[in-house]
């Protein structure tokens, strides 16, 4: 059974998730070399790294201006869009099998009276 909220998150995927790939996957290969998904995946990696590593800075007590932060959550975002549409992922797809997994994983913890 899906709860009302993931039904929710489900058809915004559904209506927006295709569209926004497909529209990086034709401004990718409009204007930027062909790559493969392993240069997209260690791209990916690596900025995800640097917000790691901003979020360590802020962890350690240092001032980070927040533009930072959304630069490099911008920047994980499209390496993730590019990684995907280079290995054929159809992110859609995957996102939806994977909520539907974690909630029944989170229902049958729920009814043990566990928390996910």
């Amino acid at each position: 059974m899906i709860n009302k909220e993931l039904e929710n998150l489900i058809q915004n995927l559904i209506n927006q998730l295709s569209t926004i790939q497909n529209n990086f996957d034709d401004y990718q290969n409009k204007h930027f070399e062909k790559r493969s998904s392993h240069f997209f995946c260690l791209e990916l990696n690596g900025e995800a790294g640097e917000l790691a590593n901003l979020e360590k800075k802020e962890w350690k007590g240092k001032n980070i201006e927040f533009a930072k932060f959304e630069d490099e959550a911008a920047d994980v975002f499209i390496a993730l869009m590019n990684y995907c549409n280079a290995k054929q992922i159809k992110l859609e797809d995957a996102l939806i099998n994977k909520l539907k997994r974690i909630e029944k994983i989170r229902l049958e913890n729920e009814e043990k009276g566990e928390k996910y």
